[in-house]
């Protein structure tokens, strides 16, 4: 009962000892609660609703970065491009993806009439977001390449401020950047042309987006034994599938990627990694009609409920085979490598846009007679997300700038070593990290973070698959070390030269030297670790992968 009362006037000390002015805000807060129960209007909150503007102008590290590495004429053109697409989220495209939130999808097996229809329906919002993607150029500006090597940076940064505001297609998108990563890498062949103009186009009423249908029953990272899926080679040369895909997401996709294993005449196929082929489809006629694909169910999900995820029986789809024939698990390495990147983009946007409501709402909310920012432990609680969240941006912003170099062929052998190791590394530890922040973010609101009609609970929900999605954290510790296996120790040795050459430039900043002097001393124990680790068993460096991987995100970050 003592908790329900109304704080009295005397009990908040607003301005004695504080050396402060009440602030307007605070003396309607504290005239709100001197009035009698009766007259309050007990139906609202007595604070304020955090609210953000212009993402884009309000990221300072975002537009020092592009400062600090863009040449100037191409810095004039993106900061242009980036503070109109600001504008844009802020009035058009983040209701939209409240919409979205709002309307998730539903499915329709049966028509009236009894007929089965298998039709997943979507809510406007969520159309429309996909006419957007397409008028920003989201996957276009990446394979334009208007700005050379610099184009794919800005194609991340336009992805980086869309993600907290799509309303979930930032999913759809990775996929179908990877689709068109894939196809690009197969030198475009005739027959993919026209898909990859489609996958890469500005024009709402051309743009399709692309699911990658790989995990079936037995598996999900597990590809190479989980696949049951077979293709039946037919005489024009097509193939037709015959399957169960158990997780599918953005299954309203126009197109997909996926594995099976090709018969042979016999009907035998392959196991095993070797067996895998990789085939293109639509999942639509030209008629509108279901590819013989029919929808068991949508999945009922902990978050990303904004977006159709479904499993599929493949009853004999046409479909065409891509790769060479079980050369599928290679094939998808560059489909991998981009999504694993578009995740690591929505666990930075997602630490970035509860912060940036963290620090709004420590501006206007009062307890204990101040403002939030005013209370030094809650500000150094936002300080320390604070942190995690610029080392991951810059980790990111690190990895598109070598992916950049290396798709217009100007990296040299050690970006493209770095870029395989950075890769899974950020995108485990991101993952980790955005779950810890998003969090703790959502706890600086008190009991309102938990309110589902604030927005935050989503934020945190949609987060939480980061870690799973694209390879789970101990998954990608185990990719980190066949990066140093496969690589014979050349990627560590371009990691710690790296890293020397950074902590150098750092070491002339006097107000750097303490963190130089730590970041150095963890590089000599991981040196000494990697030195050890020569002489164990590989169970001891499995066992170790983990924290290993945790290690090279931290100095990389760091430095």
């Amino acid at each position: 009962w003592e908790r329900c009362q109304p704080p009295r006037r005397k009990g908040i000390n607003t301005a004695a000892g504080q050396g402060r002015q009440v602030g307007t805000q605070e003396k309607q807060v504290l005239g709100d609660l001197e009035m009698p129960l009766a007259r309050r209007e007990m139906e609202t909150l007595f604070q304020e609703q955090p609210e953000t503007g212009n993402q884009y102008l309000e990221d300072a590290l975002l537009r020092s970065y592009l400062k600090t590495h863009l040449p100037p004429k191409v810095l004039e053109e993106v900061n242009q491009d980036l503070e109109r697409f600001g504008n844009r989220l802020l009035t058009k495209i983040r209701p939209l993806g409240r919409e979205c939130e709002l309307n998730p999808p539903v499915f329709r097996q049966y028509d009236a009439w009894g007929q089965r229809v298998d039709h997943i329906v979507t809510c406007s919002a969520w159309r429309r977001i996909k006419e957007i993607a397409a008028e920003e150029g989201l996957i276009a500006e990446a394979y334009e390449r208007r700005y050379s090597n610099w184009s794919r940076l800005h194609q991340a940064v336009k992805l980086y401020l869309f993600s907290s505001s799509s309303g979930g297609f930032n999913c759809p998108l990775a996929m179908t950047d990877g689709a068109a990563k894939v196809i690009e890498a197969l030198g475009i062949p005739g027959s993919l042309k026209n898909a990859f103009d489609h996958l890469t186009s500005r024009d709402p009423k051309k743009f399709w987006t692309s699911g990658q249908w790989m995990t079936e029953r037995r598996g999900g990272s597990d590809v190479a034994n989980g696949t049951e899926t077979v293709a039946r080679k037919q005489p024009d040369g097509t193939y037709r599938l015959y399957g169960f895909k158990w997780f599918t997401s953005a299954a309203d996709s126009d197109v997909a990627l996926t594995l099976a294993r090709v018969e042979d005449t016999e009907g035998r196929v392959k196991e095993g990694s070797g067996g895998l082929s990789l085939f293109f489809l639509k999942v639509r006629d030209e008629e509108g009609k279901l590819n013989s694909i029919q929808v068991q169910r949508l999945k009922d999900k902990l978050g990303t409920r904004q977006m159709a995820t479904a499993e599929l029986w493949l009853h004999g789809a046409t479909a065409e085979l891509i790769s060479a024939e079980g050369r599928g698990v290679a094939s998808i390495s560059n489909m991998l490598n981009i999504t694993r990147i578009h995740n690591i983009i929505g666990a930075v946007a997602s630490m970035r846009r509860m912060i940036s409501l963290s620090r709004e709402y420590a501006r206007r909310r009062v307890a204990f007679g101040k403002l939030l920012k005013d209370h030094p432990l809650h500000m150094q609680t936002i300080a320390r997300m604070e942190v995690q969240t610029r080392g991951a941006f810059l980790l990111l912003m690190e990895i598109v700038r070598l992916l950049g170099l290396v798709e217009t062929d100007t990296s040299s052998e050690q970006d493209q070593l770095l870029l395989r190791l950075l890769i899974p590394v950020a995108k485990l530890y991101t993952g980790k990290q955005a779950s810890a922040v998003v969090i703790e973010a959502m706890e600086s609101f008190g009991g309102q973070g938990y309110m589902e009609d604030t927005g935050l609970p989503v934020i945190v929900r949609d987060t939480l698959v980061l870690s799973i999605w694209e390879g789970t954290t101990n998954i990608l510790s185990l990719d980190v070390l066949r990066s140093l296996t496969k690589s014979q120790g050349q990627v560590m040795a371009v990691f710690f030269s790296t890293v020397q050459k950074k902590l150098e430039l750092a070491s002339s900043t006097v107000k750097l030297e303490r963190s130089v002097k730590r970041t150095r001393d963890a590089v000599s124990r991981l040196a000494r670790f990697m030195q050890a680790a020569g002489t164990k068993r590989a169970l001891t460096m499995e066992l170790a992968a983990r924290d290993f991987s945790y290690t090279l995100a931290r100095i990389y970050a760091g430095s």
